[in-house]
């Protein structure tokens, strides 16, 4: 496939030079003289899925700016570009519902394992963590470690002065973000293990409204982790009712995923209906062997709820591991305060019994470290164990497997991360065919190259949606084509409540994505995850081709998707 940048007197002439590399000659509208195109860019012959689950049908996308101009038979018009999309499929660009791209962005704004994914739009500030507001010991913590990391200045403390440094920079894909619950918390009440006082309650409350008026798209919770593992219902039914005074979602990273899954979906349901907010369920997993056979009531407690009038949906990625820092497999209480007295606590000879029995309950529901994996760490000494397992890790370095996973997180400062294989192929089939689970890559945008290019990360990062376009569509067949698409596009963007976008249809945002559905697959692996997926062609953004052929323009028309306030 390419795309051409015509003008009228070079047509003829290149007419027998498109023929021959498969390329048809421009249509003309019927009357000579004709001064300009009538489209920036036409696409044509593609199989186009126009995202709300109708079968494709072959046709012609008109784009005029930012904006679809004209969908069907286009054979009479002219285009500056013109793709031609012949046994292809066309269909909205993907919404990955569930990402954790924020500084990414500002270290590369080309978003490369995002965008060559066909992904136009990722909605950040998931699990309770966004980079706004700054508590204060989080705003010294985080300047250190972007200086020294990313060579990168820290230059905000808010929603405005994030999205003001992200917009200076340019970004190659549409962004939207949640608020962070911990982030809130940590600004308005510290990091410890308490309830909020009235006037704390209240200050959050003020900077969960704060936020989504200043453009944040709703709330997130990550209640697996601290301090948002400290919050009680009462306290996130008020913030969800803040959020939901200005139309926002709540995104919940559930308490547990794994010997109490069904009691935290009860709790995230139960905040949904009391507060009057719609859900996202982050990430849908049942974790660990001995709960694997809870899958079917998940879904169905999913499926009670919608039925009982709540609006719920759920993000998964198509993986049997998950990945996280090290320390979720240390106690909550050993991290009350933040970085620092976590890494004191660690190295209290006082506590080390404590922290070993609950070291060990892990390994019990693990069955052996060895399904843990080291994705990445900061310092250049402990760069060998990276994409090694913790069980390998210990024998390296002579060590007990506790001691090895203390010892690593106190020297690179809780700047450990992991990949944990915690999951079963089936019950990923089941959750990923389930009307009401949608995709997230649960990842960031990442890049082979630079300051990016680091560690073995998950493999998500840069696979997500080719292998659930080549694994789970194609082959696995667990879900059509046009339904997948459907949730991947219109249905996030219905959620998410992102306006005329998708979706094609004439009169909304040109964010398209075009990939052979024959070749479209993964390419990342654990072992070697820094590679980009094929079959993914092109891939436009407000009507810019940001991905021509397989390869990145350059361009960055991304824009950040603000909350849009109906009072």
């Amino acid at each position: 496939m390419r795309d051409k940048i015509t003008r009228r007197d070079f047509m003829v002439k290149s007419s027998r030079m498109a023929a021959a590399v498969g390329l048809s000659s421009y249509g003309m509208v019927s009357g000579a003289g004709r001064s300009r195109p009538d489209f920036d860019v036409i696409i044509r012959h593609g199989r186009i899925f126009d995202g709300l689950g109708n079968e494709a049908f072959e046709g012609d996308i008109g784009i005029s700016g930012d904006m679809i101009g004209e969908m069907g038979n286009l054979s009479g018009a002219e285009g500056k570009v013109v793709i031609e999309a012949k046994n292809r499929a066309v269909c909205p660009g993907f919404i990955d519902a569930h990402d954790h791209t924020d500084i990414h962005l500002l270290v590369n704004p080309k978003a490369e394992s995002t965008i060559r994914q066909g992904i136009t739009t990722s909605v950040s500030g998931n699990c309770g963590l966004s980079q706004f507001p700054l508590a204060e010991s989080v705003f010294a913590e985080q300047k250190e470690f972007l200086k020294n990391q990313y060579q990168m200045d820290l230059t905000w403390r808010d929603i405005k002065g994030f999205f003001s440094a992200l917009e200076k920079k340019g970004m190659a894909l549409n962004y939207a973000t949640l608020v962070g619950h911990g982030s809130v918390r940590g600004k308005a009440m510290g990091f410890n293990d308490r309830p909020p006082k009235p006037q704390e309650l209240q200050e959050m409350k003020r900077l969960v409204a704060e936020n989504i008026q200043a453009g944040a798209i709703g709330l997130s919770s990550g209640l697996e982790y601290p301090p948002g593992s400290y919050a009680q219902i009462e306290e996130l039914i008020e913030l969800c009712q803040a959020a939901a005074r200005w139309g926002g979602v709540y995104a919940t990273h559930m308490r547990d995923e794994g010997d109490r899954l069904l009691e935290s979906l009860d709790e995230a349901i139960e905040v949904a209906r009391r507060a009057g907010i719609r859900v996202q369920i982050s990430h849908l997993k049942v974790a660990y062997p001995r709960n694997w056979d809870k899958v079917d009531e998940a879904l169905r407690k999913v499926e009670q709820a919608q039925k009982a009038g709540i609006s719920i949906f759920c993000d998964r990625y198509p993986y049997i591991a998950g990945s996280t820092g090290l320390s979720y497999y240390f106690p909550l209480w050993a991290q009350q305060g933040g970085t620092g007295e976590f890494l004191t606590r660690l190295s209290d000879p006082a506590l080390q019994g404590k922290l070993r029995a609950h070291a060990a309950e892990q390994k019990k529901k693990l069955g052996t470290w060895d399904k843990v994996v080291l994705s990445s760490v900061v310092s250049e000494k402990n760069k060998i164990f990276e994409g090694k397992s913790i069980l390998q890790g210990a024998q390296m370095t002579g060590k007990d497997t506790f001691s090895f996973m203390r010892d690593l997180l106190i020297e690179e400062r809780n700047m450990v991360f992991m990949v944990t294989f915690m999951m079963n192929e089936e019950n990923l089939k089941k959750i990923l065919a389930h009307p009401l689970v949608g995709i997230g890559c649960d990842g960031a945008a990442l890049a082979p190259y630079g300051l990016l290019g680091a560690g073995k990360p998950h493999p998500r990062h840069y696979g997500t949606f080719p292998r659930v376009l080549g694994k789970c569509v194609r082959e696995e067949k667990i879900v059509t084509l046009p339904e997948m698409v459907k949730k991947t596009t219109s249905i996030p963007a219905q959620n998410f409540g992102f306006e005329k976008r998708g979706a094609l249809k004439k009169g909304y945002f040109a964010d398209i994505v075009i990939f052979d559905e024959d070749k479209v697959i993964d390419k990342a692996t654990w072992t070697d995850p820094h590679q980009y997926s094929e079959g993914i062609e092109y891939v436009l953004v407000n009507g810019q081709v940001v991905i021509r052929e397989g390869e990145h323009t350059g361009k960055l028309p991304g824009k950040i998707l603000r909350k849009k306030i109906k009072e």
